[in-house]
Order: C-alpha cells, then structure tokens, then sequence
C-alpha cells in the first residue's frame, strides 16, 4: 500500500496551487512516480519535462531507451517501472530471451551491439558508480556523444523515478502483465 495518500491542491506546498492545476489537468496520478512528484507541482513539472524530452524527442533510439529503462528498474528492484516497460522493450525489439534473462539476473543471450552497449553502460554506472573506458566507447560508437549523454540521462532520470517509488511505496498498476521482478526483500 502507497505510504502516502493521493495529492490535493489542498496540500500543495504554498504558492504551487497553480502548478498543481496545470499538472493535474488530465486527472492526479495515482500510481508510480507521478503519484508522488505531485505532491511537490514544482518538480514534478521540472521532471515531467525531462522524462517527456527523453522519450519523445531524444536521438536515442526507442529500443535503446526503453533497454535502458528496464536496466534502471532491474537495478533498483523496481516493480512499477519494470511493468510498465518491460513490454513496450519487447514492442521496441528488445528480444524476450534478453528481457527475460535481465528480470531474473541470468546470463544474458547473445546480444545485438546496441543491447551490449546499453546494459554494460547502464550496469557499469549503476553498479559500480563509474564507467570503464570499453564500455564508453562502446556507447559513443553506436550512439554518439548526444545519444550517450542522453541514454545516461535515461539510466539516471528512471533510476531518481525508481528511488520514487520504491520509497514512497507506490501501488502498481492493476493491469500489468509481466511477471513480478524476483527480488529478494530487504
């Protein structure tokens, strides 16, 4: 269960009573990040327009960002942005075997350059907190400066999504279709 209620213009921090009614035009979240993020108008607009440039008008290709999604939520144990992604990677082409091995921590399947690209760079920086010089060259080569600069800026931008959620203990949506991430509590 959500640690916290839904927001309210009510509880809107002063003078955001405004922003709050402009982000809460087509109804006010009641999952995920956007459940949260309203409760502060100001930052969820901020990151709201952030999260819309990288999936909607970034250079990176949508299989590649969508991977890099599912990296993130792998990496943070996070089941609302693991199903509500997993199968627009799949739509994107990421292949199931590959998808599937990064749910359940398997070795992963022979991969496309791109998938290589994507998860080593998105594992080494999670991880590890740095990136080995392989696997930035390996990303610049595919994706260019703009597109490895923009596919960190996925990796980051899902994984303070992640940190959202996992916190504040959002609900998932009632009609996912993928299997729960195997995590092992904490």
């Amino acid at each position: 269960m959500a640690r916290l209620p839904l927001a309210s213009r009510e509880t809107a921090p002063a003078g955001q009573e405004d922003t709050f009614d402009e982000i809460t035009q087509g109804g006010i979240p009641q999952y995920g990040p956007g459940s949260v993020m309203t409760h502060v108008p100001e930052a969820s607009k901020h990151a709201t327009a952030l999260n819309q440039y990288l999936r909607n008008h970034s250079s990176l290709p949508l299989k590649a960002a969508e991977l890099a999604m599912l990296v993130a939520a792998r990496e943070m144990d996070c089941q609302h942005i693991w199903n509500a992604h997993a199968g627009s990677a799949r739509g994107a082409g990421v292949p199931d075997a590959v998808v599937d091995a990064i749910r359940d921590q398997k070795p992963l399947p022979d991969l496309a350059p791109d998938e290589s690209a994507v998860i080593n760079l998105g594992r080494e920086i999670l991880r590890n907190h740095q990136v080995s010089r392989g696997a930035y060259q390996s990303a610049l080569e595919i994706f260019g400066q703009q597109g490895t600069i923009e596919l960190t800026l996925v990796l980051g931008n899902y994984t303070m999504l992640a940190m959202l959620i996992n916190t504040f203990e959002t609900d998932l949506l009632p009609e996912r279709t993928e299997p729960l991430l195997p995590v092992i509590p904490g």
